[in-house]
């Protein structure tokens, strides 16, 4: 297969983890900074970019966006199963059965078909359900990232202020645990309602997450 072939077939996938990487070593550089800063302003010595990328401070901020993003693709990926909006493109159509709905036990697999099909059983039982099964485990580590993380940023800004350390449990019964958590995912929810709102009446033509451009604002699905 030829690059331009491999890219063309790719390319969306390469071009979101490099805007990943990019970003996310944008948030590593600022929050180095941000940190240092923080640390000279207490009368603390600074640290490498090794040592920050070691730091529950780093920990704690990746943690924290990454839980409402993967709750987000979680509670999506769930809802839009048994939920419906009418006229939005990121909805199945009401009333109809769709190809996703087909119980794969009804029909013949194809040969390249992944293999839990062919096995069945509980094989497949779990892999009709992976893809949701998967943002949530997602969710609840990077939860638990953002808890043990926190916990540990707590205790050492206590350190420096002379404060009281606690322990995860102890962080996780914290307003700023949920605060932070909170702000992300009222976030998260908003733009998922927006996506299914606004794909009703508004349109991008060559978007795959659009329905045509020609098609009324009464029809649902793409």
């Amino acid at each position: 297969m030829s690059m331009a072939a491999w890219w063309k077939r790719n390319g969306l996938s390469v071009t979101l983890a490099m805007m990943f990487v990019v970003v996310f070593a944008g948030q590593a550089v600022a929050g180095f900074l941000t940190h240092n800063q923080e640390l000279a302003e207490h009368g603390q010595p600074t640290i490498s970019v090794g040592a920050y990328l070691l730091s529950a401070h780093f920990y704690e901020a990746t943690f924290e966006n990454w839980e409402s993003e993967f709750l987000q693709m979680a509670v999506f990926v769930l809802l839009s199963t048994v939920l419906y909006q009418q006229g939005s493109s990121e909805s199945k159509r009401p009333g109809v059965i769709e190809l996703v709905d087909v119980d794969p036990r009804d029909v013949t697999p194809a040969s390249d078909a992944p293999w839990p099909v062919h096995r069945g059983g509980l094989w497949l039982k779990f892999y009709e359900q992976s893809l949701g099964l998967a943002f949530a485990l997602l969710f609840f580590v990077s939860i638990a990232g953002h808890a043990i993380s926190g916990a540990a940023e707590h205790n050492a800004d206590a350190g420096m202020h002379g404060g009281e350390t606690m322990t995860v449990f102890g962080y996780l019964a914290e307003p700023r645990f949920w605060f932070e958590s909170f702000q992300n995912w009222q976030s998260e929810f908003l733009a998922l309602l927006a996506m299914v709102v606004l794909s009703i009446f508004l349109r991008q033509r060559g978007s795959p997450e659009s329905k045509p451009v020609y098609a009324p604002h009464s029809e649902t699905g793409k």
